[in-house]
């Protein structure tokens, strides 16, 4: 009898766990169905309206499936997000739309890289070629948001706010002392002086040569950031740099005497500014429209260009082996993905949109491969984003023609392995000890739970060196330039886009869209239409697939907060063991 109880009781306890599951999918296909209609609407723009344009979103590659945006487990919690082409393709209609008046343009601390903020400021400085004006209004900006609002013709700061100018800094995070604390080996093995990924889990502090990078790939960037405010803001740069340097902007009145802004302005007076602007009189109500619902809107327009098809295939994010997600490159999507484009009689022409600090050696190798293929049946022009390092630069390498941003990081050839070592942790702090039998002298070559051996050292350095010794391989054939000479500039160095031109790892420096009409002229095309891959990920199926680890990661950054970055990179030690062709450092530039 107590035995039937047990099942009983197990049976009625599934049942519950199952109805709720069933109602919670429900729930959210309902959620979802009634969302979609509402997004998938177009917002109607009424005459003399201002372009509302708030920059303090995540600019993305490509804009998300916002179905399931106001559920926090599934879609972040609200949180807005475009994509950086879509946010182009807008403001270049915005340009011939009657009724957009003018842009109010609202940015505080946008989440964006550095190359990603020069397509959008290279926007709207296109933008203003319209002869329409453009308000850049903020309480506080910060050095990356003052970089966007410069592109404005006039741009204002709250009288009692703030505005920062102080040149970049960047810092990398160490870990050994932590490690050393947790009785935690990391066991590095790598090719390239520069390959610094692995610096943190070994020494206290950066080594003379990822010093060196580091130092020259900051200048380019601060190079990069003067040069456009000094164009639009009419000061030189090496006036900028000295109002940096002594920090000459600590109150709000310093921005306007040193001519970083037009005039201190509260909020009441932009709004009437902007009446006047978009043609509306002072009682009236303003008319506007978020760039959000106006790149929805673009979106939904039909573009005729005929038969013929540019494709563009966005490899985002680290690259592993399978099927990965939107946010990052499977090697099994993005190689069949590519595929497929080959086949395509209608493409005349891929565009292979880079944005990725590395990853999977291996996963590299299988989609450069596709590359090469289709290379020698349609032109395949390589744009890089923010950064196309290591893994991210391996698959593009073999591209017709590159093209970069001045600012983005490139290179990085070289190749790490990272094999933990436990030992300590196991015995000294927990206790626990292993033993076991192995029938061959390397069969638990990888265990975690002693130190390598000298001889599977070597066999694990021999093994980086034939990957190494194949990436530069790759990259020689790809660029067109010995093996000797590619690794001369290797070493898993990154490089500056402009300074990557100047070596010869890029072809020149250029947006997203001259990336495409690049594609376009090499396939002799005049008319064509822009298709986009792959399709971008059914958020559901997405939250079904992966539940368990959106809801761990929802809660660990609620109960983290700031302190979840470094959680991250704890973690990155056990779990990007082996040998990898990923960035040499995780940059933070503030």
């Amino acid at each position: 009898m107590r035995e039937f109880f047990k099942y009983v009781f197990a049976t009625v306890v599934g049942v519950v766990i199952s109805l709720f599951l069933i109602i919670f999918v429900s729930i959210l296909l309902i959620v979802g169905l009634v969302s979609s209609m509402e997004t998938n609407k177009t917002v109607p723009v009424r005459k003399n309206s201002v372009l509302f344009m708030n920059l303090d979103q995540a600019i993305v590659e490509r804009t998300p499936d916002d179905t399931f945006a106001n559920l926090p487990l599934v879609g972040g919690g609200g949180a807005k997000s475009i994509g950086f082409n879509d946010l182009i393709k807008a403001l270049e209609s915005a340009k011939t739309d009657d009724d957009i008046k003018c842009i109010y343009l609202n940015v505080s601390s946008p989440n964006a890289g550095y190359a990603t903020m020069i397509e959008v400021r290279d926007a709207l400085l296109d933008f203003r070629k319209s002869g329409k004006k453009i308000i850049a209004y903020s309480e506080v900006y910060t050095q990356g948001a003052y970089y966007l609002a410069s592109a404005a013709d006039k741009v204002y700061l709250y009288p009692e706010g703030a505005l920062e100018f102080k040149g970049l800094n960047s810092q990398v995070m160490f870990f050994k002392g932590a490690l050393d604390k947790l009785g935690i080996e990391a066991q590095i093995i790598r090719v390239g002086n520069y390959k610094s990924a692995v610096e943190p889990f070994f020494t206290d502090k950066m080594s003379d040569k990822n010093r060196e990078q580091v130092t020259a790939y900051l200048g380019g960037l601060y190079q990069t950031f003067l040069q456009g405010i000094s164009v639009t803001r009419k000061i030189s740069v090496p006036e900028l740099h000295a109002i940096a340097d002594d920090y000459k902007i600590q109150k709000p009145q310093d921005a306007v005497d040193r001519k970083l802004v037009d005039g201190l302005r509260y909020k009441d007076q932009i709004l009437e500014e902007l009446k006047t602007l978009s043609g509306k009189k002072s009682k009236n109500n303003i008319s506007s429209i978020t760039i959000n619902d106006y790149a929805k809107n673009v979106a939904s327009k039909k573009s005729d260009g005929g038969k013929n098809r540019i494709a563009v295939i966005y490899a985002n994010g680290d690259i592993i082996g399978g099927e990965g997600s939107d946010t990052q490159i499977g090697s099994e999507r993005i190689s069949r993905t590519i595929r497929k484009a080959r086949m395509d009689s209608t493409i005349k022409g891929i565009v292979l949109r880079v944005n990725s600090p590395g990853g999977s050696a291996l996963a590299s190798d299988v989609i450069w491969r596709e590359i090469v293929l289709t290379k020698q049946v349609k032109p395949v022009i390589a744009s890089f984003g923010d950064v196309a390092a290591s893994g991210g630069y391996y698959i593009g390498c073999a591209a017709d023609s590159i093209f970069v941003q001045p600012n983005t990081i490139t290179g990085s050839i070289g190749v790490f392995g990272v094999i933990p070592n436990f030992q300590k942790l196991y015995n000294e702090k927990l206790g626990i000890t292993f033993d076991g039998v192995k029938t061959g002298k390397y069969a638990d070559i990888m265990s975690t739970d002693r130190p390598l051996t000298p001889g599977e050292r070597l066999i694990i350095q021999t093994d980086v060196n034939r990957v190494y010794d194949g990436f530069i391989t790759r990259v020689a054939d790809g660029r067109k330039k010995s093996k000797a000479y590619i690794d001369s500039i290797a070493g898993g160095r990154v490089w500056v886009g402009t300074d990557a031109v100047r070596i010869g790892l890029a072809d020149r420096t250029g947006s997203f869209n001259d990336a495409i009409i690049a594609a376009a002229k090499k396939g002799k095309l005049k008319d064509y239409k822009v298709v986009e891959y792959p399709e971008i990920l059914d958020p559901l199926q997405s939250f079904i697939d992966n539940s368990s680890d959106k809801i761990r990661m929802y809660y660990a950054k609620q109960e983290l907060g700031a302190h979840f970055y470094l959680y991250e990179q704890i973690k990155s030690t056990i779990v990007n063991s082996g040998i990898q062709t990923r960035m040499p450092f995780e940059l933070k530039v503030q």
